[in-house]
């Protein structure tokens, strides 16, 4: 059961911040929550006052330009169904329809996912591959972050109390991109997410920039670099040739615990099987193949 608590609508950001910073540790920001409730409804978090943002100007927005900028209270479901994520990636569409189920994705928010700071995140593992920026807002201004720097840990941010989350900017790949994204998971939330990318060379032959991010598995989703390396140069029709070494690196990379979801050392071995898979997948992409996504049920691909 809920405790009783007061839900504020402010209209604008300014609004927004003023509650939070005159409320104190009393408010929490609310979107969709399809987390909070949750933490809520278990007794484990008791807030006074719930600052709902969906009301604020702007903050449902997507809009494109030098970069494409989803708002905080932007749902699973506009993100899935908007023509500017389509047209600028249309693998975060494919994606977001496939984040939990249909329930969450109506209410659930992009700004709620990565400010909750779940590290089963599906949005937040991709958003690495598309050098994701967050732009906070608070009574002392604005203040811009990379994703890397914004999640610190599980559920743990660098947010201030008195910030905002107002809206995520990505910068889409480059035209012939190659990319996917694939996950493992018995339940909505995904045990394991891979996210690539393979950027052509200006010749096309040959990768100019990988982009591999591992989700899921650690207390924050991040990159490859080690494997990245490895990929960049590579001859598209020998790609394949340098999965093992890739997914050797990927594995190596990540640092799971034990838990519900298995043992860290199986988590490091769906590690290297996954971004195998995930390298088959776009090394066909790259050679304008798109049969082998079939056969992996657990395969999102643009």
């Amino acid at each position: 059961m809920l405790r009783p608590f007061a839900l504020h609508r402010p209209g604008t950001a300014e609004e927004a911040c003023g509650l939070l910073a005159r409320l104190g540790d009393d408010a929490v920001p609310y979107a969709g929550g399809t987390e909070l409730l949750l933490l809520m409804k278990l007794g484990l978090l008791r807030p006074r006052h719930l600052i709902d943002v969906k009301r604020v100007a702007g903050f449902d927005a997507i809009t494109d330009g030098a970069r494409l900028t989803l708002g905080a209270a932007v749902t699973h479901r506009a993100v899935e169904r908007s023509p500017l994520v389509g047209r600028h990636c249309a693998l975060l569409a494919a994606v977001a329809r496939h984040v939990a189920n249909v329930r969450v994705r109506n209410v659930g928010t992009v700004g709620g996912n990565l400010a909750f700071a779940d590290p089963h995140s599906d949005l937040a593992t991709l958003f690495l591959t598309l050098d994701a920026t967050v732009e906070l807002v608070s009574g002392r201004g604005r203040r811009e972050l990379p994703l890397t720097d914004f999640v610190r840990g599980a559920w743990e941010t660098a947010r201030a109390p008195d910030e905002l989350l107002a809206s995520v900017r990505l910068t889409p790949w480059p035209s012939g991109t190659a990319a996917t994204y694939v996950k493992f998971g018995v339940h909505e939330r995904p045990t394991l997410g891979v996210a690539l990318a393979l950027c052509r060379a200006a010749a096309g032959a040959r990768v100019g920039e990988a982009r591999l991010a591992i989700g899921c598995v650690d207390a924050r989703p991040a990159r490859v670099p080690a494997a990245e390396a490895r990929l960049t140069g590579v001859a598209v029709a020998e790609l394949e040739d340098v999965a093992g070494a890739v997914a050797e690196a990927a594995a190596a990379a990540v640092d799971p615990a034990d838990d519900l979801h298995g043992s860290a050392d199986y988590k490091r071995a769906m590690v290297a099987v996954f971004v195998r898979r995930a390298l088959r997948i776009a090394a066909a992409r790259a050679r304008g193949d798109v049969a082998p996504a079939a056969r992996f049920p657990h395969a999102v691909v643009a």
